[in-house]
């Protein structure tokens, strides 16, 4: 990313995590916070108009609410979490996956282009806060403190003497690394999309507008590319908050499952 393009016009400085750091709006309030803010109106709303005339044959709203929540329900949570426990997590996986779908895609969405999740505290914040004592808690409660720490750290079918490189690798993976590997994955992939974006996008405006005219055609193929990478980053968008999703019912379904 520290390579620079050097034609008539002056020199071309690609993006860089810089790019991100955007100043406060008003009082400390910055973009990524004001879109945080608007995903939880966009997706209160998607819900409230989608099942507010509920038909036994749905219009398109209804159909995509419909489809958006038996993702949740049936593809997610039953899947990951089983047949007996699922239900009653249903609303916290249906909000993960459509909060941070929508923080996605409000990356390739005109004007607005910034995906709320390329800010790392975002999705920290869920997998810290969220994610993370829900999936503890409901093991502590299930197994009690002694029996979860010890389904926990302490694997069926292990030889004991193993035990004492095993439980502390345990430890590390299961209080530590899963949170923070729930936040990185999503993070570095919006991150790396949206730098993809500005580094073909910026780069076909410069050789447009500033390179010598034997550079000017090239312009035509970086924004072919931006045009590619938008429709790439759309899918990957959409696979990150499935994954993100996923991921949180597999920690819940793990912690609460019965070893045998």
């Amino acid at each position: 990313m520290g390579t620079r393009m050097s034609a008539a016009g002056g020199e071309f400085q690609p993006p860089g995590a810089e790019s991100l750091d955007l100043p406060p709006i008003l009082l400390g309030v910055t973009k990524p916070m004001l879109l945080c803010v608007l995903s939880v109106a966009v997706v209160a709303a998607f819900f409230l108009v989608s099942t507010k005339r509920l038909k036994l044959v749905p219009g398109r709203f209804q159909f995509a609410v419909e489809s958006v929540y038996d993702l949740a329900r049936n593809g997610i949570a039953r899947e990951q979490i089983g047949a007996k426990d699922f239900r009653r997590f249903v609303p916290l996986v249906l909000a993960l996956f459509t909060f941070v779908l929508v923080n996605n895609i409000f990356g390739i969405i005109p004007l607005i282009q910034f995906p709320t999740m390329a800010r790392i505290g975002f999705p920290a914040a869920l997998a810290v806060l969220v994610v993370y004592p829900v999936y503890h808690y409901v093991g502590f409660r299930r197994h009690g403190f002694t029996g979860y720490l010890k389904k926990a750290l302490f694997p069926p079918g292990v030889p004991k003497p193993v035990y004492v490189l095993v439980t502390p690798i345990e430890f590390v993976l299961k209080f530590f690394f899963d949170p923070v590997s729930l936040a990185l994955r999503v993070f570095g992939a919006m991150l790396a999309g949206h730098l993809m974006l500005l580094v073909f996008t910026l780069g076909g405006e410069y050789l447009l507008l500033e390179a010598g005219a034997m550079l000017k055609p090239v312009s035509v193929l970086a924004f072919a590319m931006a045009i590619a990478m938008t429709l790439l980053e759309a899918f990957i968008q959409v696979l990150q908050a499935y994954i993100f999703a996923l991921l949180s019912a597999s920690y819940i379904g793990r912690a609460l499952a019965e070893d045998h």
